[in-house]
């Protein structure tokens, strides 16, 4: 009982070391969004560390160290809001070609916070399978997620323009991401039974990059 405990302290220690590794150099690449997500992790690693050992010594380090980074992770929360507030927030996100991890809940998860209520979404050309909810028809595609969502108390209006040619995604919350590619940048699977057919995070992307900004003001349709 006392070595798995020990192994798992252990465990936890090399775990919250790498996280704050990753997030020390995210800072200094100026990448503060993503650096601010690794402090957090690692900090949480590593208070369960001070948590889990009886060495006095050792806890005394961690508590140092925690503090250090709580406290420059409270200064880049303050720097990412002060650029949200000046309208200046840009972070860019390169997907290599082939690369896999990029579903769409994972790329617009951290920005799909609590108070959104309201999301716009343009693109010109949605009309691929997987952009369509798995339907082959465009438009009976969007009327079967429309009646959907109905269900959930959510409303989905569509509008058709012969004009746009913009790629965005716009939150009410302030958030707006581009996507070069659109929300069409996944490669088309090989066949139904093939790895990432249903799990967009496991499907090969074509190259492209997303831009991230916050507004004050978002515009509506």
């Amino acid at each position: 009982m006392s070595r798995a405990g020990g192994d798992g302290t252990a465990a936890l220690e090399r775990a919250g070391a790498e996280t704050v590794k990753r997030a020390v150099e995210l800072d200094l690449a100026s990448r503060f969004q993503e650096s601010l997500v690794c402090y957090q992790e690692g900090i949480d690693l590593l208070l369960q560390v001070v948590k889990g050992t009886k060495d006095e010594a050792k806890k005394q380090r961690y508590r140092q160290k925690i503090s250090e980074y709580m406290t420059r992770a409270e200064d880049i929360k303050k720097h990412i809001e002060k650029e949200k507030q000046d309208g200046k927030y840009h972070k860019q996100i390169r997907i290599e070609e082939n690369a896999t991890g990029f579903g769409y809940e994972k790329l617009f998860q951290e920005y799909l916070t609590e108070i959104v209520s309201e999301v716009w979404v343009e693109d010109p050309y949605i009309r691929q399978v997987h952009q369509g909810s798995g339907r082959n028809q465009q438009t009976s595609g969007l009327e079967e997620i429309k009646q959907s969502l109905r269900n959930h108390g959510i409303t989905l209006n569509v509008a058709f323009s012969s004009s746009i040619h913009d790629r965005e995604i716009r939150f009410n919350n302030g958030w707006m991401i581009k996507i070069g590619r659109g929300l069409d940048y996944f490669k088309r699977p090989q066949g139904r039974f093939s790895i990432g057919y249903c799990d967009f995070d496991l499907r090969p992307c074509h190259e492209t990059t997303v831009d991230v900004f916050h507004t004050k003001h978002t515009k509506k349709m």
